[in-house]
């Protein structure tokens, strides 16, 4: 049985934290938690189960390390705050314990990361003789699982398209999604950060080098595009109320270029109602979000993942089935030699060990 620590309890990780609880071939045996609103708190209380655990949040991280856990699962938001995500993973690592996670989305292509996030964690790796996977399902699932099944049906293939086409309005994230994504603003406004200049390339680049690597294609470039929606009604959902004139639909990508011609694509097109940018593509059957792999070649491939939930909006089933992708693979990191490990590193069958009991 590996002994568990989960690292914060927000969107992700309360799923992960119920997830780590639930399975027979884990101990929970820590949890972090930032906010005085959550420390001190039962875990089961944090991710809304009913039986108490008798392990309560602290904001201690030697407390955790104390504890000899094999694994911490990290979900913290690092993306706005890199070097401090990237020390507090440094410090279970060097300390001889396993990391998955679904933050520093960088970190989904771990060989294609700039150094600056790289070496700090292979150091502490090399230290700890530890592990580190993140994963998730867009970066991710949508990126590497789902086009590797796609691709291996194909004799030849000419382009491959990965989208992610979602209504976002339920997910209640304001403070991050929205912000960076400039939901809200409008076009006098400063360009929103995730839409600076380089910025989607850096945050998904690595997965269209890395798929082109596979292909064993050579890219001319790899360029971004980004196209803004602007509501003439207002708008009120989950994530916030945005007024006419004002930003409620994006749609971005980031291009492999080979000849003049995209040949790899990752795509988002991300609303806050189905009223809004009308002239997009929607998810097929009615849905409200799909996670979706286009391989134009022979033949051409659609495949389509849909999640769904009895209880969960399916933004939120999106954020169960991030954290799934984290937990599911505790004890193939707990066993696997040290470093920072890629989805291409993980025998497929480890990723369903342990499931069904």
């Amino acid at each position: 049985m590996r002994r568990v620590v989960q690292f914060s309890t927000g969107n992700v990780g309360r799923h992960s934290l119920a997830a780590v609880i639930g399975r027979p071939d884990l101990k929970l045996v820590g949890v972090h938690a930032s906010g005085p609103d959550k420390i001190g708190r039962d875990a089961a209380e944090l991710c809304g189960l009913d039986e108490p655990t008798g392990v309560v949040a602290t904001g201690d991280i030697d407390a955790l390390i104390a504890l000899s856990p094999d694994c911490v699962v990290y979900t913290a938001l690092g993306e706005t705050r890199p070097m401090e995500a990237i020390e507090e993973m440094s410090r279970f690592l060097s300390a001889g314990i396993n990391v998955v996670g679904t933050s520093m989305v960088w970190l989904v292509t771990p060989r294609q990361a700039d150094d600056w996030l790289r070496v700090p964690l292979e150091q502490a790796c090399a230290a700890g003789d530890s592990s580190l996977f993140v994963n998730g399902i867009d970066p991710g699932y949508s990126g590497d699982t789902a086009v590797h099944a796609a691709l291996s049906l194909v004799t030849r293939a000419e382009s491959v398209t990965v989208q992610e086409i979602f209504d976002y309005g339920n997910y209640d994230d304001y403070e991050y999604t929205g912000t960076a994504m400039g939901f809200g603003t409008t076009p006098q406004d400063d360009t929103p950060m995730a839409f600076q200049p380089g910025v989607i390339t850096s945050m998904f680049g690595g997965l269209v080098r890395n798929l082109a690597g596979h292909l064993a294609v050579e890219l001319d470039e790899v360029r971004q595009r980004y196209e803004p929606w602007y509501t003439d009604q207002r708008i009120e959902c989950t994530m916030m109320t945005v007024e006419p004139g004002q930003l409620a639909a994006i749609r971005f990508a980031v291009e492999g270029v080979r000849d003049g011609v995209p040949v790899i694509t990752v795509e988002h097109t991300t609303r806050l109602t189905p009223a809004a940018a009308p002239e997009w593509e929607y998810p097929p059957d009615g849905q409200s979000g799909v996670h979706k792999v286009i391989v134009e070649g022979e033949p051409r491939i659609e495949v389509s993942t849909h999640l769904s939930h009895p209880a969960l909006d399916v933004t939120d089933a999106g954020c169960l089935a991030t954290a799934a992708r984290a937990v599911n693979a505790i004890d193939w990191v707990c066993r696997a030699p040290s470093g920072l490990l890629a989805i291409e590193d993980v025998p497929p069958t480890e990723l369903i060990r342990g499931l069904m009991w």
